[in-house]
């Protein structure tokens, strides 16, 4: 009798020092201000055991909030040691309500599966067994909740807490091939402008080399002013952010980040809505493989933000004056008359988000629409920083070069277009929009800029700039077809507020300009834009991305799921996406090839000197050999005067692997590379450049 008493006063005692298997606390609500600031709604919690974590520890979190159009919305969860995790980001779009929404890391259907109005249980969008930290979960826990967009509001009715068995786990993250960008925004609450301070540390250990959350900060180690960037991207709930470094007072500084050039200004691109998470990468890579003008460097990496993964990023220089990036001078307020007045300015075609800078209106109508206004934006100098001689110059310059292109002589070399453009920059951008049917291309982030006359002078097309919803990731106005020109956007959506200059179409009506196109063409796909380079690109990245690919589509589980403005069919796995984005370049190409106007012409003899290089992969005379290589490459190639040739290789993912300078001699050059232990095998793209060479040309390296 007395045993049987024990036992079960054993058991008893055991029992009541388990944690209870279901405990729920409810928390109120409150207003939620219409584009305001975040809102917290909290709830206090107590009778949990000294600690929460994968034994004990929250596992639902339900919500029941009215609000139009939800997708304004952003929902977190705060614990009381300050951890933040996201629930519910910018999705459902127009629709209205949460009710009765239960997220719990269990459920087999992510919240971005479905849309609004959403009822029923689903996995959340942020990591919410990071609470589940082994922090003490009594305490005070807040909702967080804001409307990041103007005309909807809404009110949250109440929510609850559940704590017990089967919490929710953390994200596991155990090492990448990419570099780690990890933010602390300390409690700072980013906004679309102005800039917030925060901290950020990049881990990179080189090529090869895991980089661990746990590792120093040994690439950059400082603070930074982050904002969200974007318009439509902006909605999504994996945002894109601007970033300025800067020193602790908060002054800007100039840092070089991964191996680019030192500047102040980068942007993390998200990767949301591109499931390939390349498509600005493959874009610029082969803009700068072309040799054209300048296409921002990039970097893929990994994102942590205040501790919460973010997934795959595009780090990426901004478009910027400077001798790295957009290499025009350095206007002074001074430079009101003469040469000095002449450059540098950039301009662009673009929505009216972000900074407002100053603009003004073509009086030509766009390429179709519906006669809606063409908008010159300032991009550099800054409006206010323009003196009216400059402001004055500048119009009239675009205004000439936009009355020559209309005018009755438009060909003509003295009092045409071309007086006032650079038609090879105009030929190379037509075709980087045209190759991946842009269908923001040209009317939307399209930059130009024109230098001093002393240094050319001349209206530049370019960079290059946003290609998301380009290469079949858009499902209107024809953007998914693969036959069409995107430059004819107008007549494909007319009422678009948005249209195309009518400039491309009036330069191709100037056979000088479609034959140039076509003899630009035919060298290009016979090199960087041939189908194989295109592929063993892509491929590339791939293979590059393929671990992170597997965490980003872990945290945002869209690959199957439609996504604005995804065509279809919709790939179901990562690989799926890479055959298909290859699958419609083929049949791109294939149109592209048929349907390029122009006849190539051959040159006609140099009389001069029949052997000069003359432009991109147009001298016969250039020998790359052996192709492929084991151990080094030879470069033989006929120049008039010596000089120095800049020698660059760089990877099939467009990083530079490779650089030397070789004293060129007048007449015929034998220059050796040795690559044995520089290179591991696969596809590269060799660059020479010089006083009178420009060269390039793909080669492979092979496995001894």
């Amino acid at each position: 009798m007395h045993t049987n008493i024990y036992v079960f006063l054993i058991a008893a005692l055991l029992f009541l020092s388990l944690p209870t298997r279901c405990q729920t606390y409810n928390g109120g609500g409150g207003a939620i201000p219409d584009n305001g600031p975040q809102v917290a709604f909290p709830v206090s919690v107590s009778g949990l055991p000294g600690v929460i974590n994968s034994s004990f520890g929250l596992e639902t979190v339900c919500i029941n909030i009215t609000h139009t159009y939800v997708g304004d919305l952003s929902i977190k969860l705060q614990a009381p040691d300050g951890t933040t995790v996201n629930l519910v980001m910018n999705i459902g779009g127009g629709g209205n309500n949460f009710t009765n929404t239960c997220l719990n890391t269990g459920s087999p259907n992510p919240i971005t599966s479905v849309g609004a109005p959403f009822t029923g249980s689903f996995s959340p969008m942020g990591s919410m067994g990071n609470v589940n930290n082994g922090q003490n979960g009594n305490g005070t826990w807040n909702l967080l909740v804001q409307d990041n967009v103007g005309s909807d509001d809404g009110d949250v009715i109440n929510f609850s807490l559940t704590f017990g068995n089967n919490p929710a786990l953390p994200f596991s993250f155990g090492s990448s091939n990419l570099p780690l960008v990890i933010i602390n925004t300390s409690g700072n609450t980013i906004q679309d402008e102005p800039k917030v301070m925060a901290q950020m540390g990049i881990i990179y250990n080189g090529v090869g080399v895991p980089n661990f959350p746990t590792d120093p900060f040994n690439n950059y180690n400082g603070w930074i002013g982050i904002e969200y960037r974007g318009s439509s991207s902006g909605s999504f709930p994996q945002k894109s952010y601007g970033i300025e470094t800067r020193d602790a007072l908060g002054v800007e500084v100039t840092s070089s980040i991964l191996s680019m050039p030192p500047e102040q200004d980068y942007a993390l691109i998200a990767t949301y809505n591109d499931k390939s998470l390349m498509r600005n990468e493959i874009t610029y890579g082969l803009y700068n493989q072309m040799m054209s003008t300048y296409a921002p460097r990039t970097r893929f990496c990994e994102v942590f933000l205040d501790d919460e993964y973010q997934g795959v990023y595009l780090l990426t220089e901004k478009i910027k004056r400077d001798a790295n990036r957009v290499n025009i001078a350095n206007l002074q307020p001074t430079d009101i008359a003469g040469d000095e007045l002449t450059g540098g300015y950039i301009l662009k075609i673009d929505k009216f988000t972000g900074n407002q800078n100053g603009n003004w209106d073509s009086p030509f109508p766009p390429e179709g629409g519906l006669s809606q206004n063409i908008t010159f934006q300032y991009e550099y100098p800054k409006a206010a920083d323009l003196q009216p001689e400059q402001d004055d110059y500048i119009k009239d310059y675009i205004d000439s070069f936009e009355t020559a292109l209309d005018g009755p002589n438009f060909t003509d070399t003295n009092v045409g277009y071309r007086h006032f453009a650079d038609m090879n920059s105009f030929i190379d951008n037509f075709i980087i929009n045209e190759i991946s049917r842009n269908v923001d291309g040209y009317r939307l982030s399209y930059y130009f800029y024109k230098d001093k006359n002393s240094n050319g002078g001349k209206l530049t097309s370019g960079p290059a700039w946003d290609y998301n919803l380009a290469w079949w990731n858009a499902n209107y106005c024809n953007g998914f077809e693969d036959t069409g020109w995107a430059y004819r956007f107008g007549a494909d959506c007319p009422s678009d507020g948005f249209q195309v200059p009518s400039w491309w179409g009036r330069m191709l009506q100037d056979t000088n300009y479609a034959n140039a196109l076509k003899c630009r063409w035919d060298s290009l796909r016979n090199s960087v834009l041939s189908n194989a380079h295109i592929f063993d690109y892509i491929d590339s990245n791939a293979g590059y991305l393929n671990q992170a690919q597997q965490r980003h589509f872990t945290v945002w589980p869209v690959m199957g799921v439609y996504t604005w403005p995804n065509p279809s069919p919709l790939a179901q796995t990562y690989d799926e996406e890479i055959i298909n984005l290859k699958s419609w370049i083929t049949s791109r190409m294939i149109w592209l090839d048929a349907n390029i106007p122009g006849t190539c012409y051959p040159p006609p003899p140099d009389t001069t000197n029949p052997t000069t290089i003359v432009g991109i992969n147009e001298q016969k005379n250039v020998r790359l050999y052996p192709n492929p290589f084991t151990d080094n490459v030879k470069l033989d190639f006929y120049v008039a005067t010596a000089a120095d040739v800049q020698i660059e290789i760089y990877s099939s993912i467009g990083q530079l692997v490779h650089s030397e300078t070789y004293a060129a001699s007048a007449g015929n050059n034998h220059c050796k590379i040795d690559l044995d232990n520089t290179l591991s095998s696969g596809v590269y793209m060799i660059k020479a450049t010089g006083k009178n060479i420009s060269y390039t040309g793909r080669m492979i390296k092979q496995v001894k």
